[in-house]
């Protein structure tokens, strides 16, 4: 620790002296060094907690109230600024957003939303809302957001991935937002876009917004705007002309559409979100991704070349990410698109940096980089999986999958049920039979349109449908809360696929199951990913309405 001290002493006070020799030395790479200082303090002492992002948690017991307190506690070592200054020519102040290390143990978990530094009025429509008691990663998520740090979100599907950006957020933007103390009561001056979230679905898209606007409440649902693909664009620009919202939410394609055209002020954007980064990566969405990246405020740590600059008038930007996944790509992407950016996952902060070194930086020869790729991804799917599902197969043949489905929803007694093919041209037939059977069902697909999808949707949410079969285009973007059964009809092709499918039940810590209809000859893939992923898949058999397990499970470790 008397090592640790001294060093920590250097770090914020050397770098006020005199640097006469290394004048043309940039903020940008001072900065550099103190994050690798930081990596190279929690290699030595361990990953950092909340304590280490300047919050510590002080307990305190009355006789009316044992509620554990969070709060800040003011360090003689904090740095007093949040940005990073130089002062004069010749001295440089090692000032960051990323205050120094206090290595100390502290829960992640809290009891309430008011332990996180939220806003009063924010606190009152959470609870309004019937939001009682942060999840674990947002626990872990919201405090260091606010400490204005780039980060990586990463959590098992359904653990509550999305509030635990946008709580911090609407902390910042919009009329819930934490009063400024030197408010003179003049009405604050129309902001322009300050938040951008960026989604890969429609669905996903929608998604969010709605969730922002049961936050926000009825009389504030104009502070956010939808920009999805498949909407009229020429009423989605109006919209943003009259509204002038301060958040927007949409699809990489209409955002860079929208942006091209400039009708999309986003220079003085403080947030940009990517929701289910993983899947921003693909090649699909590549330019447009590039263009939203260059014109979404300014990159954290970006150094200005001058007034004049168009850089120099945008604001600093904060990156957030969130996946159920972090591969290396993301982890990569991370580091290049942020500043010194942090992993937050349920009770852990970690530093990128200190990550090891894992995908295909070490890898020579072609068989190397394919098991290491495939223990990566097997690594991912794991992390991404609810905790509390179920998970088994049932063998049948071809033609009997559909009927085979049908009493498996009896036998479970599942009200809601998500079944996954492969190809959207076999859902319409699924559907017929199970339709045919008396079973209320419907098909989801990226061909419909947008008013048959929100209609069919919204069905299925209500309870009128009790199957909706569907492809991997659900997969990722629908939250139904009181889906209890998902079906695999058809194999997916990977571990991440099958996790992000098992993912649409479970959410928020309930109870789902997982059957997967397969031929005897697809019996080996089940065994395949039941290793990969590490989870008992025993056989089962659906006779006399009951489910009848075939094989005890097994306790497995993911390869």
């Amino acid at each position: 620790m008397p090592t640790l001290a001294s060093t920590r002493f250097l770090l914020l006070v050397g770098g006020s002296l005199p640097l006469q020799k290394l004048s043309h030395v940039s903020r940008t790479a001072w900065l550099h060094r103190s994050v690798r200082f930081l990596s190279s303090v929690e290699r030595d002492h361990g990953p950092l907690t909340l304590a280490s992002l300047g919050i510590k948690r002080e307990f305190k017991a009355t006789k009316k109230d044992k509620t554990n307190k969070l709060k800040k506690l003011n360090s003689p070592t904090a740095v007093p600024n949040n940005r990073l200054n130089t002062v004069g020519s010749n001295e440089i102040k090692a000032v960051g957003r990323q205050n120094p290390l206090e290595i100390e143990l502290a829960p992640f978990s809290t009891k309430s939303f008011s332990e996180l530094g939220l806003p009063p009025l924010l606190i009152e429509r959470l609870e309004s809302e019937g939001f009682a008691v942060p999840t674990d990663v947002q626990s872990a998520a919201i405090p260091t957001i606010l400490k204005s740090h780039d980060v990586v979100i990463q959590s098992y599907t359904g653990s509550g991935k999305t509030l635990a950006y946008l709580l911090p957020i609407l902390s910042e933007v919009g009329p819930l937002k934490t009063k400024p103390s030197d408010d003179d009561g003049q009405p604050a001056k129309k902001m322009e876009i300050e938040a951008v979230i960026v989604a890969p679905s429609r669905e996903l898209g929608m998604q969010i917004v709605r969730e922002v606007e049961k936050i926000l409440g009825p009389p504030n649902k104009k502070v956010v705007q939808q920009l999805v693909g498949g909407a009229n664009r020429s009423r989605q620009e109006e919209a943003l002309k009259k509204h002038k919202p301060a958040i927007v939410v949409g699809t990489p394609g209409r955002i860079a559409e929208i942006s091209a055209a400039g009708k999309l002020p986003t220079h003085g954007c403080r947030f940009l979100v990517l929701d289910e980064v993983d899947e921003l990566l693909s090649f699909n969405f590549r330019e447009n991704m590039h263009r939203i990246l260059e014109h979404v405020g300014r990159r954290s740590g970006a150094e200005p070349h001058g007034a004049k600059n168009a850089l120099a008038q945008r604001a600093e930007r904060q990156t957030i990410m969130v996946s159920a996944t972090v591969p290396f790509s993301v982890i990569r992407a991370a580091t290049s698109w942020g500043r010194g950016p942090l992993l937050v996952q349920a009770k852990k902060v970690t530093s990128l940096e200190s990550l090891p070194p894992s995908g295909p930086t070490k890898l020579s020869g072609p068989m190397s980089s394919s098991s290491s790729n495939s223990n990566v991804q097997s690594q991912a799917a794991v992390e991404s999986l609810p905790p509390s599902l179920k998970h088994f197969y049932c063998v049948t043949k071809l033609q009997h999958k559909v009927d085979t489905l049908r009493r498996c929803v009896h036998a479970l007694d599942a009200k809601c049920v998500i079944a996954f093919m492969n190809h959207s041209k076999q859902l319409k037939d699924a559907v017929h039979k199970l339709e045919a059977r008396g079973m209320k069902a419907a098909e989801l697909h990226g061909d419909l349109g947008k008013l048959a999808r929100s209609t069919i949707l919204k069905k299925f949410k209500n309870g009128e449908l009790r199957v909706l079969v569907t492809n991997e285009l659900s997969a990722r973007g629908l939250d139904v809360a009181e889906c209890d059964l998902v079906v695999n009809l058809e194999l997916p092709t990977d571990p991440i696929h099958y996790a992000h499918r098992a993912g649409r039940t479970g959410r928020l810590g309930r109870k789902g199951t997982v059957v997967t209809i397969c031929e005897e000859s697809e019996v080996f893939v089940v065994k395949k990913l039941q290793k990969q992923l590490g989870i008992a898949v025993p056989g089962c058999e659906f006779t006399e309405g009951k489910l009848v397990v075939n094989e005890q499970p097994k306790t497995l470790t993911a390869s």
